[in-house]
């Protein structure tokens, strides 16, 4: 790690002089780490902002999918300004030299509160207000995040996730797992096809959109973050993954029956304020989504032996989502 911060702090003063000529960087420290990238603080001297975040593709790897940070990075800088919208911006970045070298985005540092309030321990009620708050304004950013047409923030020339496609690629994920995760997969994405939606214009879609996605400062959410699956694909997608993290959804990952302070499926829906059809089948492909997401975070947690907490509670959910989905289309 020693070795990787030095030469990020040696590349992010270089890549940094557009921005910030004659700046230097003093240090780079990790933030936060994780299987699809990695996340530094990298402080400056000489620079409008003391301290920036680099995101960093894993050395090593191919930074493609997940780990394309490059891609994460021009899709914020799509974001960044637009109506209602609330992402980091982006500052600038290096394209390395792959594998070896990594390729990172620069970002504003945004300060906030990064909790998932279904998934999360502490049920204070005196908290409930401030996490409805943020619910139902998380909603309206999303809103806001559809409300642009991809093609006209400079996302023309990205391919659209179609219904049937985003059904495979959770196929797909199943098929890479142990057979005792994977419940008869085949089956429910079969039913999942045959009774699939016309769909909807494509919007940009977050992929993983929840508060947990984002950084909150007292009622208000300050910037969605973790981009790393987004597509251009049918908004019906996240809206759904969205109101599955409220407590009327009990999420099997929560640790708790007791009330969190979510708005309801039907409030979210209200500050979203469109009207969609089908929500039901995308309920279904969210409990789908879940189980096959899932099915590959315990796969991985078996294999670094640290499958605790709400992933230890997840695997005997696997086959009850995957049942809540075929009830939710027959």
């Amino acid at each position: 790690m020693a070795g990787l911060t030095e030469s990020l702090r040696e590349r992010a003063t270089a890549a940094a002089q557009d921005w910030a000529p004659g700046s230097t960087v003093t240090s780079v420290s990790p933030l936060t780490g994780g299987t699809s990238s990695l996340t530094f603080v990298a402080e400056f001297a000489g620079a409008p902002a003391e301290r920036v975040v680099l995101k960093v593709a894993p050395p090593g790897l191919a930074p493609v999918r997940n780990r394309d940070v490059l891609r994460q990075g021009r899709l914020m800088a799509a974001l960044h300004g637009r109506p209602g919208v609330r992402v980091p911006p982006v500052l600038f970045s290096d394209h390395g030299e792959p594998p070896e070298v990594p390729p990172f985005a620069a970002m504003g540092l945004v300060l906030g509160e990064c909790v998932e309030p279904a998934l999360s321990e502490e049920r204070d009620p005196a908290r409930f207000p401030q996490v409805r708050s943020r619910g139902l304004d998380a909603a309206g950013v999303l809103a806001a995040i559809h409300a642009l047409d991809p093609a006209a923030v400079g996302l023309g020339d990205e391919p659209v996730m179609t219904l049937g496609a985003e059904i495979d690629r959770w196929t797909r994920a199943f098929s890479t797992v142990p057979a005792d995760l994977q419940h008869d997969y085949e089956r429910y994405g079969r039913l999942l096809h045959e009774t699939m939606p016309e769909p909807l214009p494509p919007v940009v879609n977050h992929g993983d959109y929840r508060l947990g996605n984002t950084l909150c400062t007292n009622g208000r959410v300050e910037a969605v973050i973790d981009w790393e699956i987004w597509s251009v694909g049918d908004p019906r997608i996240d809206l759904t993954w969205f109101t599955f993290f409220t407590d009327e959804a009990h999420h099997p990952g929560a640790p708790s029956a007791e009330p969190s302070g979510m708005p309801t499926a039907a409030e979210l829906l209200a500050s979203y304020g469109r009207e969609l059809p089908d929500m039901r089948w995308f309920d279904a492909l969210t409990r789908y989504k879940e189980a096959g997401a899932t099915a590959l975070l315990v796969k991985r947690g078996r294999k670094n032996g640290d499958l605790t907490g709400s992933m230890a509670r997840m695997v005997p959910a696997l086959p009850v989502l995957l049942e809540e989905a075929a009830s939710l289309v027959s």
